[in-house]
């Protein structure tokens, strides 16, 4: 299993991906600093200011529409395999299919986890900057901001799984890919919008990181801009409980799904 984790890792850090990996998770990190400069209350429409939990919650739960980033590095991971037809290579040299998948979870959930930790350490950075170079007093402690923090890089280790679980199913990489882009971008949005369907959004995953995070600006934007009541949002622990239980079955469909599939 050694020698499988040192190949993933190779096989991640020997292309480009791993860094295009990091300057997206500085461009978000970035972005909500100067969100946080910009001021949400000169949004339009305005949001509630930094002074407020509200504006905290709002400005950070932005962070979470990055997800799809670490999403496409998952499906990337098991997809890229079957296009450059290096599974064949990689089956031969270990038999056991899941050995080889378990290695890749294991690398890919430790990127996922760095992107996460690193897009949250430039924005929890650049937020306190702000805070400091306009004198404002953020509406929530740092104990708190810092741990809302750090469930926002666990939640992108969640999504890297869900990804692998994509790639692993569709196997075609321009078609997981554009399947992992539409669900985060227009399927859940669309779902909200449907009565009695948008029941359903807090047990996706986007309505999940949404309780987790506290971020209910978009599920409030929609209720106002169709007339209609806010879908309710779980609590942040049973948010979290829901994203485990997607985690677990992605990392059930990446390991089984695999396995009695002719690789060629």
């Amino acid at each position: 299993m050694t020698a499988l984790l040192a190949a993933e890792w190779t096989r991640l850090t020997g292309t480009k991906l791993w860094l295009w990996g990091l300057l997206a998770a500085l461009a978000s990190g970035a972005l909500i600093g100067l969100l946080a400069l910009a001021g949400p209350e000169n949004f339009t429409p305005p949001m509630p200011g930094l002074d407020t939990a509200q504006g905290i919650h709002a400005l950070l739960g932005l962070l979470g529409f990055t997800v799809f980033v670490p999403a496409l590095l998952g499906t990337i991971a098991v997809s890229a395999e079957y296009r450059h037809r290096t599974i064949t290579t990689t089956t031969l040299f270990a038999p056991r299919r899941w050995t080889w998948l378990a290695a890749k979870l294991a690398i890919y959930t430790g990127a996922g986890l760095a992107y996460g930790a690193t897009a949250a350490a430039v924005a929890g950075g650049a937020l306190w900057g702000v805070a400091v170079l306009k004198g404002i007093t953020l509406g929530l402690p740092a104990v708190t901001i810092t741990a809302l923090l750090a469930r926002i890089a666990l939640t992108m280790a969640v999504y890297t799984l869900l990804g692998l679980a994509v790639g692993a199913l569709l196997r075609n990489q321009v078609t997981a890919l554009i399947a992992v882009g539409a669900y985060f971008y227009m399927i859940e949005t669309v779902l909200m919008l449907i009565p009695g369907i948008k029941l359903l959004y807090p047990y996706l995953p986007g309505g999940a990181t949404a309780a987790l995070t506290g971020f209910t600006y978009l599920a409030d934007a929609i209720a106002d801009q169709t007339g209609t009541s806010a879908t309710p949002l779980l609590s942040a622990p049973a948010g979290a409980a829901v994203l485990v239980c997607y985690a677990l079955v992605a990392i059930a469909i990446a390991v089984a799904a695999p396995l009695r599939r002719d690789i060629t």
